[in-house]
């Protein structure tokens, strides 16, 4: 109990760290490689918890190909760093008060509200494996399944058809 607790703390730790450096770094760059950081650390936290399929697509889909996506939207538009000024003007304002709501929120939750949290039952063996997931996903969510994959594949035919080069049309 008490090595996994230390690690929990030291990933907790890590996560809110990358998490407050994307928010207030100025380079745009340097922003999403703390969101790389923080994803591979929910990554870790989703493995304590005996979800490897999740980590596993945490990983793939989110640190990798949506943090590509990012950094080449990032890179092609020139966007690196954040100009001066850019704010609005009760933007700050708005943005302590929300965060002292909130700290005044998690201060009452933790040390006001008495505990009641209910016991947690150990999940079954096998919960949580991508056969598990591949089970539930095919027997009783099969048809949202199949109409997200043709929503995909809609979608990737419209992207193909409008990035296509048309020849214009010549009269004869």
């Amino acid at each position: 109990m008490i090595p996994d607790m230390i690690l929990f703390i030291l990933l907790a730790i890590v996560a809110v760290t990358s998490a407050l450096g994307m928010l207030l770094s100025r380079s745009a760059v340097y922003s999403a490689l703390n969101l790389v950081l923080n994803f591979g650390t929910v990554a870790v936290l989703y493995l304590l918890l005996g979800a490897p399929f999740i980590a596993l697509a945490q990983i793939t889909v989110y640190a990798g190909a949506i943090m590509v996506l990012f950094l080449f939207v990032i890179m092609l538009l020139g966007v690196e760093q954040l100009r001066k000024g850019s704010a609005l003007p009760w933007q700050q304002t708005l943005a302590i008060i929300s965060g002292l709501l909130l700290l005044a929120l998690t201060a009452y939750v933790i040390f006001i509200r008495p505990m009641t949290l209910p016991q947690v039952s150990p999940t079954q063996l096998g919960f949580g494996t991508p056969g598990a997931i591949g089970e539930i996903l095919f027997n009783k969510y099969l048809l949202p399944f199949e109409v997200t994959s043709v929503l995909l594949l809609v979608a990737m035919i419209g992207a193909i058809v409008l990035t296509g080069k048309r020849e214009p049309k010549t009269k004869t």
